[in-house]
């Protein structure tokens, strides 16, 4: 049995715990974003999608680097570029580092298959030169810890 602690959740504490996290990983302005451009039949959606944050990455048994590091895997394995695009960019928030992202790539390419992992190195080498331009600009004490 895991030794983790479950702590138990009300449906609205899942998705208070799950926003806190959400935004903190992909960031308040692209959450926002979701909930603003949602309609009355998406909203459910990111809803749900909130409350599973609060269900997974708010448990205490992994940190949000090996978290992100898992998500950028998965994406690849499924083929999903438009959700990896964000996922390196929270990967990289989240301390994760542009070698750590490249080695997660490569392994992919051989568990996951080559099509896939070349297009998600693609999908990955854009999202890291955006985030290098990103923290360029910034002063030097507010850049994040995900570049090398």
């Amino acid at each position: 049995m895991p030794k983790t602690k479950v702590k138990t959740m009300k449906k609205d504490d899942l998705f208070e715990e799950g926003l806190k996290v959400r935004k903190k990983v992909l960031t308040a302005e692209y959450v926002e974003r979701q909930f603003a451009s949602a309609s009355e039949f998406t909203k459910p959606m990111q809803e749900m999608a909130t409350r599973a944050w609060g269900l997974v990455w708010a448990r205490p048994g992994l940190p949000h680097k090996t978290r992100s590091m898992l998500n950028i895997a998965f994406l690849i394995a499924l083929d999903k570029p438009e959700e990896l695009e964000l996922h390196v960019e929270a990967a990289l928030r989240n301390g994760v580092t542009q070698d750590e992202i490249l080695e997660i790539l490569m392994q992919a390419a051989v568990y996951c298959g080559f099509p896939a992992a070349l297009r998600g190195t693609r999908i990955a080498r854009q999202a890291l030169e955006r985030w290098d331009g990103a923290q360029s600009t910034k002063p030097a004490s507010t850049r994040s810890k995900g570049r090398r």
